[in-house]
């Protein structure tokens, strides 16, 4: 069950995430669920939980662009390209990296991955489609934890290169 706690809160669900977007005074509203570790899909479990469109709940992901840790953020009903992803960071080679390295690097845990708040910043691309939405959801650095921003927050916040990073598999 989807729960909505309020705006630009700090108390118990804060993480680094929900810490920058406070700090940088973003409006955001965080959205929790109960994560289900049997769950196949962490995005598309949150998008089913909150009741919101996959095209508008966005996944992070850390993929190596020339041999650097780079963030694509896509949304969870599609899948990265990686060609386009390294050409919209100015290299030319990608592949996802090491989840241990990805973990490291990030200070958050694989499916808790937030874009904002890392542990070091990473160069970051988001996906172009974010811009067909109003507000996306991006995990807010824990399982089970979300926050909703504008896209075009979170392109600032992360210095994010908006491009089409994404490859929508149709049936």
């Amino acid at each position: 069950m989807a729960k909505k706690t309020k705006k630009n809160s700090s108390g118990s669900t804060g993480t680094p995430a929900t810490t920058a977007l406070t700090a940088a005074g973003t409006a955001f509203t965080v959205r929790s669920y109960d994560h289900d570790p049997a769950a196949p899909s962490y995005g598309e479990e949150a998008a089913q939980a909150l009741g919101v469109d996959p095209g508008r709940v966005f996944k992070t992901l850390i993929a190596s662009v020339d041999d650097r840790l780079t963030v694509a953020i896509v949304p969870v009903s599609a899948s990265l390209d990686l060609k386009a992803l390294a050409a919209a960071v100015g290299g030319k080679r990608a592949t996802m990296a090491d989840p241990a390295a990805a973990e490291r690097t990030t200070g958050y845990v694989r499916g808790g991955i937030s874009p904002l708040g890392q542990r070091k910043r990473l160069p970051t691309a988001l996906d172009a489609s974010a811009d067909d939405h109003e507000t996306v959801c991006v995990s807010a650095g824990r399982r089970g934890l979300e926050v909703e921003l504008s896209p075009k927050d979170l392109a600032s916040l992360t210095d994010a290169v908006v491009a089409p990073i994404a490859r929508f598999d149709t049936p």
